[in-house]
């Protein structure tokens, strides 16, 4: 699990404009642009925050800076391997809008093969630099972001199964930490859907 994952909140307005094979294409070149992009940006001094680029786009996309996981996709992957470990064991109900809410950002679901419907707003031809990694139309971000403030509530009900049903350790090779491994995690990502559902935007996350 050697991948980093840049997460955006995306102007799916902006990105409509253009075909969907030029999409991707566009928010890289703005993403990538000289002195107004974000590809060499300096992070803020506090993760856990938007950066904003500079020029012309400064009002189309923005990326949220996980608190650290220093951009790694390690800390996301193994957040849904606790989850496997845990599911079985959790009340039905939140269950099922936990598989939900993470289906919709970084699981594959219990197969491994879950499918994104929303992927398909970006044409993959032709292959792009950034490899797309999430995408999420501003549709599902509202309905995600609805399901965490039901999620949000009963978390707590999942540490003692977690404590008992997580044998894997952490990635960088601590036990597993409820909080810092999981909850907070997920207390993140329900930030960013937050950021992008308040302008009525989507969310894209790019192999970086």
């Amino acid at each position: 699990m050697g991948l980093d994952i840049t997460v955006m909140i995306v102007d799916w307005a902006w990105l409509g404009e253009v075909p969907a094979r030029e999409r991707l294409l566009r928010l890289e070149r703005a993403w990538d642009a000289d002195e107004t992009g974000l590809w060499d940006y300096e992070a803020p001094s506090v993760q856990g925050d938007w950066v904003w680029p500079k020029g012309p786009d400064s009002d189309r996309f923005a990326v949220y800076e996980f608190l650290y996981t220093l951009g790694s996709y390690k800390p996301h992957f193994w957040a849904t391997h606790y989850w496997d470990d845990v599911r079985d064991h959790a009340d039905p109900l939140l269950r099922a809008e936990l598989d939900d809410f993470l289906l919709g950002l970084i699981w594959d679901g219990p197969d491994g093969e879950s499918g994104r419907s929303d992927d398909d707003f970006f044409s993959k031809d032709p292959p792009h630099i950034f490899g797309l990694m999430r995408a999420c139309s501003p549709e599902s971000v509202r309905r995600l972001a609805a399901t965490w403030e039901r999620v949000r509530p009963r978390l707590d009900g999942l540490r003692e199964p977690f404590a008992v049903h997580t044998a894997a350790v952490s990635s960088d090779g601590r036990p597993a930490d409820f909080d810092h491994g999981f909850v907070h995690l997920l207390t993140e990502w329900a930030r960013v859907l937050t950021g992008a559902a308040d302008r009525g935007w989507g969310v894209v996350g790019l192999r970086a």
